[in-house]
């Protein structure tokens, strides 16, 4: 059994910086993550522009060069990949954590699809990536659908139906739209997101103004079929030729896995899990949060910018333990 003194769930941006401040706090530690590198970032849309500028999502003092004033993904993928060269992060990918559970010796135990380890400290740094927020409603399991958008060139020539009003949604029907896509937009409410990129707002606004993308606002997606898709809106239901339904209702941080670990929440709607703001220990004495998973329901309160600072607040709480 392999022993460390931290254990990091999560190869993302802020895994790597809990990695980095593990190095310079002289700790033995692991990264463990179920996919890629940084992979939360590997399936974003190939074209991804960042709201944040690249001086903002550097980590571990490495300078982020990017010849635009925003990065993209293409070129993050790349930085994070290099700090992990950089600094020769203990990385095991593909490796699927499975149980965590405390010891009589108040360590821990985490086995994992591969193997199991015996370690003082754990982090969860998974974000919120991976868990969609579903619809659930009939034909939402079709193979049309999908919850995760990364190239518009699939949909091209195609009836498109794009579920949602911020980011990801209405990059997704710009995309979609200039690759030769007849792109509906189906919005719940009655305007388009609060947090939607600045240069993005005109864009969309002027394409639905002059007709090239059809909105429905107040409106919802009730059933999917084979070869159509029928909305609840404000003129009554209407039905809709369709090819592919991309839903953009949103992410959750793995819940579940925080109840196993006997995480506290604030409350059942916000699912925000208890922690101490200045070292992110939660309840249970050895277990961290670090990034936006620590933010619950609300996705929006945490991001690389602003929880770089977790790695940091972690291991000098870890340091002065130990």
């Amino acid at each position: 059994m392999e022993e460390y003194d931290v254990l990091i769930v999560g190869a993302g941006p802020i895994g790597l910086a809990c990695g980095i401040e593990a190095i310079n706090a002289g700790l033995s530690y692991i990264i463990i993550d179920k996919g890629a590198l940084v992979n939360s970032l590997y399936n974003y849309p190939v074209f991804m522009t960042f709201f944040s500028t690249s001086q903002k999502l550097e980590i571990g003092g490495v300078p982020f060069v990017s010849i635009n004033p925003k990065p993209n993904r293409n070129e993050a993928v790349e930085y994070y990949r290099r700090v992990a060269e950089k600094f020769d992060l203990n990385l095991h990918l593909f490796e699927e954590v499975r149980t965590v559970d405390k010891t009589a010796a108040d360590d821990f135990e985490v086995v994992t699809s591969k193997k199991t380890y015996k370690v003082k400290n754990v982090v969860i740094s998974t974000g919120f990536y991976d868990v969609p927020v579903l619809m659930y409603i009939p034909g939402e399991e079709l193979p049309k659908v999908a919850h995760y958008y990364k190239d518009p060139h699939l949909y091209a020539f195609q009836n498109v139906l794009v579920v949602g009003a911020n980011n990801s949604a209405i990059d997704a029907a710009l995309e979609t739209y200039r690759k030769g896509a007849k792109v509906t937009l189906v919005i719940r409410g009655s305007e388009l997101g609060p947090h939607l990129k600045y240069w993005v707002r005109p864009d969309i606004e002027n394409r639905i103004r002059e007709g090239s993308i059809k909105a429905w606002f107040n409106s919802e997606l009730t059933e999917i079929g084979e070869d159509t898709v029928t909305l609840k809106t404000p003129e009554g239901e209407l039905k809709l030729e369709n090819d592919f339904v991309i839903a953009m209702t949103g992410y959750k941080p793995n819940f579940e896995m925080l109840r196993k670990l006997g995480v506290q929440m604030v409350d059942e709607v916000s699912n925000a899990p208890v922690y101490d703001p200045e070292s992110m220990e939660t309840n249970q004495r050895g277990l961290y949060l670090a990034g936006v998973v620590c933010g619950g329901m609300d996705t929006h309160k945490w991001f690389i910018e602003n929880s770089r600072v977790h790695a940091e607040q972690i291991f000098k709480h870890i340091s002065a333990k130990k």
